[in-house]
């Protein structure tokens, strides 16, 4: 519904700047597509689609304020409210119809969902601390959990959908898929630590680490049971901040030793918080979250944007000028369901081509079962009850198959299609003329947008990753360059990236930055931590090398800063040898990328 209310006063203000002035209205309405297409590839799920119906709202209402001539005819603003008011109608019909068959289950599909996954991260996890020593396979786990845990935010949305309530507090939810990125961070830091230690001291410190969480939260972290979290959240958020608190205050006698205990307690400070999202889902909005509810949008690559915006211009201008050059009568027509299947597919990356040629298909079942509707089905009909049939011989199936997985796109042209192409009024025409224009003018739209993302391609899943790896290593540059620039807006555009990786990246793409993650947070730690202990000169020397480039020089500085800090056993002192030692062993796993970026 906004959306729609979007463009239709884009259109009007469009309308009424160039009243007389045919290019500059068209070059203009290229611009509002490109626009749309842009803000519709940076927001996603919902929001994402409301920007794309601001743009191709417009160009429907452009498209019949045009007419035949091209001239822009002064009915603007009455097209709009015709627009508006007929959307709003069928979007509150629909609704009320999804209100009294749907009674949602998104909630209980998250809650179990997270549930799930923070068992099986939960049990996994324990398990490396009770056996001392990496399974062969963690790495390979911990890839496909990240790829899980990605998946959950169309799901939060949906989510955001059927309760006011969870909407309002929907970062409480946001921060529980974050803190998943966290826990699995300090998983790996702890997997790389008892890499390089030997096999009995290792099993000796992490098994030590192990007993020092309460029993009873031990065994529910054991068991594997996705009830144990969602049954009693509450409890378990109490169980996990006597865990932490045991953790914190642990003596450690060697510098594994406080590492693996600081980074089970950040483990367990992750599942305190996706604790947070299951008391939520279960009900529990007595406790005041602290998270910020503002809009918060972290842009992972403004290039695939910027090329979606840019190929939508392109297209919607190709298509004016061939309805000028042609003269057209339909063209309008054209360039409408051309702006659609541009900005409509634009966001889908890599699979916008093959997507598009579904889509132009489906546009064309859409034409034929028209044609069949409008002069075979409709004719015989003289009643509501009789239109309503012969509607519903095509729309319910078409509706019910875009439900399945196979060939979506095709169906949702189809469904969108049918109607448009019929034209339904309350005396029809059965022109088959006009009919058939108007039909080669949806399809011949639909081809456009379909040939622009061949000519125009998006850009492709290798480039994306390579591209979003190097500015997350720009961004940790950047961090270690200013100590004082503030931690959760680096975090904030970290997991943006981690969650923009595309199906096709390298698993070992997404381990390098959730490990970039773990460097970051240690960074800040330090940054924070070396003035008080006197070792900030040499930090910053440190910090130098990473800017520069050079890990090997880095990790010497790191070793030696480690080393002037043997002899001081107080805790602060302790914590901060396990962050060095920590970035120590991510800048070994992955030297060529905190190198390079490659």
């Amino acid at each position: 519904m906004i959306g729609t209310f979007i463009g239709a006063v884009a259109i009007v203000a469009l309308t009424a700047l160039f009243p007389q002035n045919r290019a500059g209205f068209l070059l203009s309405l290229a611009l509002w597509g490109g626009l749309c297409s842009l803000i519709a590839t940076l927001l996603r799920n919902f929001a994402a689609y409301a920007a794309a119906l601001a743009g191709f709202t417009a160009a429907i209402i452009a498209g019949d304020e045009l007419g035949a001539v091209g001239g822009v005819n002064g009915q603007a603003f009455t097209l709009a409210i015709d627009r508006v008011s007929e959307i709003w109608i069928g979007i509150v019909c629909a609704g009320i119809v999804l209100a009294g068959t749907d009674f949602g289950g998104a909630r209980r599909r998250l809650a179990r969902h997270l549930a799930e996954l923070a068992g099986d991260i939960a049990t996994r996890f324990t398990s490396t601390l009770r056996r001392g020593r990496p399974e062969p396979s963690a790495q390979t786990v911990r890839r496909e959990l990240i790829r899980k845990v990605i998946a959950t935010d169309s799901v939060i949305d949906e989510v955001k959908g059927e309760s006011s309530t969870l909407r309002y507090h929907s970062p409480v939810l946001q921060q529980a898929v974050h803190a998943m990125f966290t826990v699995l961070a300090a998983w790996r830091t702890i997997d790389a630590r008892l890499r390089r230690v030997s096999a009995s001291s290792g099993a000796h410190e992490a098994l030590h680490v192990l007993r020092n969480i309460p029993t009873e939260l031990r065994e529910a972290l054991e068991a594997n049971e996705p009830s144990s979290w969602s049954s009693d959240p509450a409890r378990m958020r109490g169980l996990c901040r006597a865990a932490i608190h045991a953790l914190a205050g642990m003596p450690s006698r060697t510098i594994t030793l406080r590492l693996l205990a600081d980074q089970t307690a950040a483990v367990i400070t992750g599942f305190a918080q996706i604790l947070d999202g299951l008391a939520l889902l279960a009900g529990d909005i007595a406790q005041e979250h602290t998270s910020d509810r503002g809009l918060k949008l972290h842009v992972a690559d403004w290039l695939p944007p910027l090329v979606n915006a840019g190929r939508t211009f392109v297209t919607i201008v190709a298509v004016q000028i061939f309805w000028i050059w042609t003269q057209w009568p339909n063209g309008a027509f054209a360039i409408t369901f051309a702006a659609i299947t541009v900005i409509l597919l634009s966001p889908r990356a890599d699979e916008s081509y093959a997507a598009a040629i579904k889509f132009t298909t489906g546009a064309t079942i859409a034409a034929l079962a028209a044609a069949i509707a409008l002069f075979a089905g409709l004719p015989a009909m003289d009643s509501f009850v009789g239109f309503a049939i012969v509607l519903g011989l095509f729309l319910i199936p078409a509706g019910a198959m875009i439900a399945q997985p196979w060939n979506t796109p095709v169906f949702v042209a189809i469904v969108a299609n049918f109607i448009p192409m019929i034209g339904p009024a309350n005396q029809m025409s059965y022109d088959t003329i006009k009919f058939y224009n108007s039909a080669l003018a949806i399809v011949a739209g639909c081809a456009a947008g379909a040939l622009s993302f061949r000519l125009i391609p998006p850009i492709s899943p290798q480039l994306r990753s390579q591209r979003l790896l190097a500015l997350s290593l720009r961004d940790l540059r950047r961090l270690a360059a200013d100590p004082d620039r503030r931690q959760v807006p680096w975090e904030g555009r970290l997991y943006s990236r981690i969650v923009a990786l595309p199906d096709g990246a390298d698993p070992r793409q997404r381990a390098v930055l959730v490990t970039s993650l773990t460097v970051g947070e240690s960074m800040v730690a330090l940054q924070q931590i070396a003035p008080q202990l006197g070792f900030a000169g040499e930090f910053e020397a440190a910090l130098k090398h990473f800017r520069s480039g050079t890990c090997s020089a880095m990790m010497t500085q790191l070793e030696a800063t480690e080393r002037g800090l043997a002899g001081n056993d107080d805790p602060a002192a302790m914590r901060a040898r396990g962050h060095l030692l920590a970035i120590r062993d991510a800048l070994s796993d992955h030297r060529a990328y905190f190198e390079t970026g490659a």
